[in-house]
């Protein structure tokens, strides 16, 4: 992949969950709610605070996160569906 962010941006491959009702019926892809789970494949260098300093980002790469749900900016690449957000999108490390 040819993509590397800046600052506190992040990429992160959304994980498409299949998603059913509580009876067991699947939905068709156009009732499916947007995804709000992904696994980080790149990290920027940091935030940049007033004076100068860098703070380091608390996610990794391989970090599995919960993120806002109109946070980001969606791109595909190569067939797979990317967001690129900054930090403050993400909600939660799943652990």
């Amino acid at each position: 992949m040819g993509l590397k962010p800046i600052g506190d941006k992040l990429i992160i491959e959304v994980i498409d969950e299949p998603q059913t009702t509580t009876s067991g019926i699947v939905l068709p892809d156009s009732a499916k709610e947007k995804s709000q789970r992904g696994k980080v494949i790149a990290v920027g260098t940091g935030k940049v605070l007033d004076n100068g300093e860098r703070v380091a980002l608390e996610v990794q790469v391989g970090d599995t996160v919960v993120f806002a749900k109109y946070g980001g900016t969606e791109i595909s690449i190569d067939g797979a569906d990317l967001m690129i957000m900054a930090e403050r999108d993400i909600h939660a490390i799943v652990e």
